[in-house]
């Protein structure tokens, strides 16, 4: 059976075929404008899935990022705060020793116990040491200061009030990094002696006219328990260098991915264009000539 083609049927099959051409030719020249190959899911659901999956992955990558730095700020607060208690920890062993010689008068031992005093009450200050608002030798209650002044029978004792809970940070899913470091840890020696007791009563004995000397092997014993604190210090340290490093080569590698993904290359657009206009005018001639003379006449 034999189907009769109109005019009217040529026209109109010719009009779709020409606005699918230029269909194809604004996708190619939005392409090129815009360097990407989707600009709305509907162009393609598979790019565009993929291309929020990586954005997602992205913006969560860059907020761990954000955690390593901050943690990073917390290890460098902690080696400057250790370093200057080690400081310290290692002038007063100097005048401890000096002292166990017996050559210093009366005088001099009330001055050396007064430095000392001085000494100690640096010592608060680091133990109280904030960083962003925050105490750092104060657990995971470091919102007040870990170290409280007490006056006991006309002397000042720094009593430790905080807890040792922990503060981490995640530096991918699931996997967190603690960032703090208990006070105790720093100024209690394994032996649970408190510097800040070993200092008073160092001042104590110094005031009236005794010997120091005895406190060398206390004061050793807080100095050795600083060193391995400082060693496990830096393994921290070098771990979050290695989490850092990770996570750069990540967000290098997810934005490859979703650059591979999403945007167009140049060349193969502009490939794709130049035929996709021969196309156009080829149709368009082709279309010129269906058409019949009355109707161009018309046109024109």
């Amino acid at each position: 059976m034999a189907i009769r083609i109109t005019q009217n049927m040529m026209n109109n099959t010719m009009v779709r075929n020409i606005n699918n051409s230029m269909g194809r030719m604004s996708k190619s020249y939005q392409q090129l404008s815009t360097g990407k190959l989707v600009s709305r899911p509907s162009d393609d659901p598979v790019i565009a899935s993929r291309g929020m999956y990586y954005r997602t992955s992205l913006v969560e990558n860059e907020q761990f990022l954000r955690n390593a730095g901050q943690a990073q700020t917390w290890m460098d607060s902690y080696d400057t705060s250790m370093d200057e208690v080690g400081k310290v920890f290692h002038r007063v062993r100097e005048l401890l020793n000096g002292s166990g010689n017996g050559t210093y008068s009366k005088e001099e031992e009330k001055s050396i116990a007064a430095e000392i005093d001085e000494l100690k009450k640096h010592l608060g200050d680091l133990a109280n040491q904030t960083v962003n608002g925050k105490y750092i030798y104060g657990g995971d209650n470091n919102n007040k200061p870990p170290f409280e002044i007490k006056n006991q029978g006309g002397k000042d004792e720094f009593i430790f009030t905080s807890n040792e809970g922990k503060v981490e940070m995640e530096m991918s899913q699931g996997v967190f990094f603690q960032v703090n470091i208990s006070g105790k840890n720093i100024f209690d020696s394994p032996a649970g002696e408190n510097i800040f007791k070993t200092l008073e009563d160092i001042v104590g004995d110094l005031n009236a006219g005794k010997s120091a000397a005895d406190y060398l092997d206390r004061m050793d014993n807080h100095i050795n328990n600083l060193l391995l604190e400082r060693a496990a210090l830096g393994a921290r340290s070098n771990r979050l260098e290695l989490m850092t490093d990770r996570l750069d080569t990540d967000s290098v590698s997810i934005t490859s991915m979703m650059s591979k993904n999403e945007d167009a290359d140049e060349a193969e657009v502009i490939t794709n264009l130049k035929m996709q206009e021969n196309v156009h005018r080829a149709a368009l001639g082709a279309g010129a000539r269906i058409i019949q003379p009355s109707l161009l006449d018309f046109l024109r």
